[in-house]
């Protein structure tokens, strides 16, 4: 078993997903309501993907895999970049983040609205050493209006070229095959397979 750093349960679901063909059970940090908040403030997804890893593996006296991503739009200079599950500000949600997307892309013709999906994996062992890290990023389009319920954040506005289809349309065994998450696990198991007998030894708060 292997703690995931991250709240978003949507999130934990999807690489509990990825995760599952390796035989690897993945725990959302929520279980431990004994771990506080980690400050997501560093200036790449590198960083807070450190941060997310290794702050609750010292806290639990465990492994942890902490994930930063996001969404870097080319038109915005690169944002929202590490800010993009805050992008609307304080109370931010999937639906006023995507409004504000709207709001800076307007006017930006079709043609210039290319983006990538971000994707930074970090694993840090029970002393908090980060161990193993993997990036990932996919190419898209930001389109004017959103496609599909699948997903979260901005996937129902970012559409893969190659499929004609958002990520919010895609079924999941095709974005987990695409994806920037996917493609940043596709790298990061080979290594953390490798340290599945060490982590396997020890249980959180053990």
């Amino acid at each position: 078993m292997i703690v995931l750093g991250s709240r978003n349960r949507k999130k934990s679901r999807e690489v509990a997903e990825i995760l599952a063909p390796c035989g690897i059970e993945v725990v959302g940090i929520s279980a431990f309501p004994e771990v506080g908040e980690v400050v997501e403030d560093g200036q790449t997804f590198a960083e807070n993907a450190a941060k997310k890893a290794s702050q609750p593996a010292i806290a639990l006296g465990h492994w942890v895999v902490g994930e930063d991503s996001g969404l870097v739009v080319d038109a915005l200079g690169g944002r929202p970049g590490v800010l993009s599950a805050r992008f609307s500000g304080t109370g931010a949600t999937d639906a006023s983040n995507n409004q504000k997307l709207m709001e800076e892309l307007a006017g930006v013709p079709p043609e210039r609205r290319t983006a990538a999906y971000v994707c930074t994996i970090a694993l840090a062992d029970p002393a908090g050493a980060i161990r193993l890290t993997a990036a990932g990023r996919c190419r898209g389009l930001i389109i004017a209006e959103p496609h599909g319920d699948n997903g979260f954040g901005y996937d129902p506005y970012f559409l893969i070229r190659e499929y004609h289809r958002t990520f919010g349309e895609l079924p999941a065994r095709v974005k987990h095959q695409i994806s920037h998450r996917a493609r940043a696990f596709a790298a990061f198991i080979p290594g953390l397979l490798k340290l599945v007998p060490q982590i396997e030894r020890r249980e959180p708060g053990t």
